[in-house]
């Protein structure tokens, strides 16, 4: 028997929705976007940008969790991993009873037919879902539907002799489950570029060819078994991780375009290259409207909230260093004082705890004057968390009690 798959909420939704808002929901920040996103109280003014926190895609995990917790009361209820990147929602699950597979604690269990398992809003690998099913699990699934637009993608290229390139983090949740949807297909291949550097890599073997003991110690980890660079990069089609940089993942897709040019012709550029834009609008939308904000407001400084490990959070992040000081926290706790802050510093290279461990900082608030502080949050991140930080600013700033 195929396995029991919820794949559009079980009925629960407004069962659901008090413990909800009781648990993500901020007056204060409701208030903010009435007084157009803008904060103010004595010496502090926050702009908070147009397009923060929580997408679409992750309110429907959530609030498919909370309902699979409620459904299914009596029975033992597991996510894979993390369902979103932020330990705040996270540690709420826990706190509900929700079991996490990837914890230490739980990597000896055995599932069964009478266990509940959510799958999360990156997805899982095509291989983790077939163990699944075959042990019968009662199956959530949050997937988002911009990752399940890459994955058709994905698939489509393997089906037509297509390598996909995909434009990732290559251990990142998403990216293995993206990646895994071109091996449904016998002689699917992938290849995962992390930014321009390594496409530049691959783009020179594309161009001139040879070179395969180099590249392969270089881009093993990050391609399909086998792979072979000459037979496998002749047909790429280009794909996305749906939280990297736009702007990053359109030059990623010219730089392909321009070598298979160089080495095909323009005659044999439409059989063997394809692409197509991926990147989630959510995504999207949040990297705009922090550009429209840094563009309309001189700013002292600005807040990115957000797990250190979310990575359109830390792209966010990037976006605003490269125009002013910039801090990623993870929490409104990172704001340990007026002259105090806990965050993780900004890299610019865009992999969530790779290069960079969470410091601390002093100097950080302006002591005297005005201070312009602009926010936003990353798209797996609460309102409630959003409006403790705005609290917490209008305190160390010197500005007694935040408006109610």
């Amino acid at each position: 028997m195929p396995p029991l798959i919820f794949r559009k909420g079980l009925d629960l939704k407004e069962a659901v929705a008090d413990r909800l808002a009781a648990d993500y929901h901020s007056a204060l920040v409701d208030e903010v976007k009435a007084a157009d996103y803008t904060y103010r109280s004595g010496r502090l003014t926050v702009h908070l940008a147009r397009e923060f926190g929580f997408c679409y895609g992750v309110d429907r995990a959530v609030d498919y969790a909370y309902q699979a917790r409620s459904r299914f009361a009596e029975r033992r209820v597991f996510l894979t991993g993390e369902i979103i990147h932020n330990p705040h929602v996270n540690d709420k699950l826990r706190a509900a009873g929700v079991r996490f597979l990837s914890d230490a604690a739980e990597r000896e269990t055995v599932l069964g037919p009478d266990d509940v398992v959510i799958l999360p809003a990156f997805g899982v690998t095509v291989g983790e879902m077939g163990r699944l099913a075959d042990r019968g699990c009662t199956l959530v699934d949050t997937t988002c539907g911009s990752v399940l637009n890459v994955w058709k993608n994905v698939a489509r290229y393997a089906q037509d002799g297509f390598t996909a390139v995909i434009h990732g983090k290559v251990h990142h949740e998403e990216t293995r489950a993206t990646a895994s949807q071109a091996l449904k297909v016998p002689d699917g291949r992938y290849l995962v570029v992390f930014d321009k550097a390594e496409a530049g890599a691959v783009c020179d073997v594309i161009r001139r060819g040879g070179g395969r003991d180099a590249f392969l110690a270089r881009f093993g980890h990050a391609a399909s078994e086998g792979f072979d660079p000459e037979r496998d990069l002749a047909r790429i089609g280009l794909a996305n991780q749906t939280t990297m940089l736009m702007s990053e993942s359109l030059e990623i897709g010219e730089m392909f375009r321009q070598a298979m040019l160089e080495r095909y012709g323009e005659s044999e550029l439409p059989l063997r290259f394809r692409a197509f834009d991926t990147i989630c609008s959510a995504t999207q939308e949040r990297q705009d409207a922090v550009v429209a904000l840094l563009d309309r407001h001189p700013l002292d400084l600005m807040l990115v909230v957000g797990g250190y490990n979310s990575s359109n959070t830390c792209n966010l992040a990037n976006i605003c260093a490269a125009r002013v000081p910039t801090y990623h926290i993870a929490d409104p706790d990172g704001l340990v004082s007026a002259n105090g802050i806990r965050h993780r510093p900004v890299t610019g290279d865009g992999v969530p705890g790779r290069t960079a461990r969470e410091a601390t900082s002093t100097g950080w608030l302006p002591v005297a004057g005005t201070v312009r502080v602009g926010l936003t949050a990353g798209a797996s991140t609460p309102n409630n968390i959003v409006g403790q930080v705005i609290e917490r600013l209008a305190r160390f700033a010197g500005a007694g009690s935040p408006q109610s």
